[in-house]
């Protein structure tokens, strides 16, 4: 095990030094939305949104310090400070940075946050390489161009896994396909009311128009979509968010000024019917296989 740990880190090492040489080129935007800024507001209990009008990024507040979960793209850091600080709290307060996919719309502004915050950032160990060397190992472009600034990796994550910082506890779930380490992350909140189960599920969106045979940088693909697919459909929860608004229809559930309402967010209907057309567009998937 040790050996393990050990070699893991010193590949994350060189990956980082060998990406410290290549420019960041991050592609160009063309939905507005992505940029658009979405005023901040309170989730549920401790949880907060402070992402754009498409690109989910969420707040969650301890006495100990507070967790990032994603950052949108590059120009988001300026945007999710001020969206911080409307809430009545500090950037500088982010003790944990955490994932849900290691893509420059989720990570573009992390390695900027990290070094105002001094946050750890604790990553899926299929998306660990991906997050140290900026996008460069990343399956779909395999050494072609360095996405997004280099993430200095603090802790590797596995399968179940706890994240704890001032009394929230963060299950990490492994759900690869989208990326080799794609992450929803599974905890409880509570207001004066009640409690909370929240999901932050990394919806499995197939993004390579590459038949799975032929993408020799993830020969695991079309498998590891299957688990992903299975395993969300036994999850159980209250509240269900995204990596992206559309995918949990932000704009639908919450207008800017709506009165705080965690109802909103709990639509269990509405996540079946999302796995079921990702199956779908699966299975058409993997016919093409077979063609």
């Amino acid at each position: 095990m040790f050996i393990k740990k050990y070699l893991l880190s010193a590949c994350l090492l060189l990956v980082t030094f060998w990406a410290s040489a290549q420019k960041v080129v991050e592609p160009a935007i063309t939905n507005a939305k992505w940029n658009k800024p979405y005023s901040p507001f309170q989730i549920a209990g401790n949880l907060y949104y402070v992402g754009t009008a498409e690109l989910a990024v969420y707040l969650i507040v301890t006495p100990q310090g507070n967790i990032l979960i994603n950052t949108g793209a590059a120009a988001s850091a300026s945007m999710i400070k001020r969206s911080i600080a409307a809430l009545g709290f500090k950037l500088a307060d982010t003790k944990i940075l955490l994932n849900t996919q290691a893509h420059y719309d989720h990570m573009g502004a992390m390695a900027a946050i990290k070094a105002v915050t001094g946050a750890k950032m604790m990553v899926n160990e299929g998306d660990a390489g991906v997050v140290a060397d900026g996008g460069l190992s990343d399956y779909s472009e395999a050494g072609k161009v360095r996405l997004f600034a280099p993430v200095k990796v603090d802790r590797v994550l596995h399968n179940g896994d706890t994240i704890k910082l001032g009394g929230m506890q963060l299950v990490m779930l492994h759900h690869p396909g989208h990326t080799k380490g794609s992450s929803s992350f599974l905890f409880d909140v509570k207001d004066a009311s009640r409690s909370y189960r929240v999901l932050i599920a990394n919806m499995p969106t197939i993004v390579t128009s590459k038949r799975f045979d032929d993408i020799p940088a993830y020969p695991g693909i079309a498998k590891d979509y299957a688990y992903t697919l299975h395993a969300m459909k036994k999850l159980s929860f209250d509240i269900w968010l995204a990596s992206h608004a559309s995918q949990f229809g932000l704009e639908s559930k919450h207008k800017p000024g709506s009165k705080y309402n965690p109802a909103a967010f709990m639509d269990r209907k509405e996540y079946d019917a999302e796995l079921k057309d990702l199956e779908e567009e699966y299975l058409k998937k993997v016919k093409q296989n077979k063609q």
